[in-house]
């Protein structure tokens, strides 16, 4: 396995490449059904997420084959990121300038690749060099049977409470680390 990983700041270029993993991923391999995993709404969430300053993606081709990517979004002053928690945070801890906190938004490895460590060589190729303060994501609790979460914690995320962005959206618990 020769792995390459490319670093892309304009969603054009690889638009179809990380809505074709998506579809394939989601929907295909793991059977989520409903409007949250269609097609045209995860490309809505790209291009919302995509248009933010800061906007990075990872790629990792193997021989040329796109194997898996990863994407995250610098939360801004006016983000919405935080307005959906379901849990109170402490004061001052959503409070975002653009530099404090990333938000990880996808990484999604396909099916001949996951249990490679290739998720996490993505995840980690992706934030080297940032220079925000702290990396949050959402996971669904119930992904894999909490295995998926259990990752994250590996990666040194801990769960800060819990999250449902979007009304037909699963309740995902949102997770925070440090970056330095």
């Amino acid at each position: 396995m020769t792995v390459e990983l490319r670093h892309y700041r304009d969603v054009e270029e690889v638009r179809n490449t990380i809505v074709d993993i998506h579809v394939e991923v989601r929907q295909l391999d793991f059977k989520l059904v409903g409007d949250f995993y269609r097609a045209e709404r995860f490309n809505d969430r790209l291009t919302n997420h995509s248009s933010a300053p800061g906007w990075e993606a990872v790629i990792a081709y193997d021989d040329g084959t796109p194997a898996g990517f990863a994407y995250a979004t610098p939360l801004g002053p006016k983000t919405r990121w935080w307005s959906a928690m379901t849990t109170p945070l402490p004061d001052g801890y959503t409070e975002e300038n653009g530099t404090r906190t990333l938000a990880l938004n996808e990484i999604v490895i396909r099916r001949t690749w996951r249990g490679t460590g290739l998720a996490h060589r993505i995840h980690e190729d992706l934030l080297t060099g940032r220079t925000e303060e702290r990396a949050t994501l959402l996971v669904n609790p119930k992904a894999g049977d909490g295995k998926v979460q259990a990752v994250y914690e590996r990666w040194g995320y801990g769960r800060i409470g819990d999250q449902q962005p979007f009304p037909d959206s699963p309740v995902f618990a949102a997770m925070m680390r440090s970056l330095h």
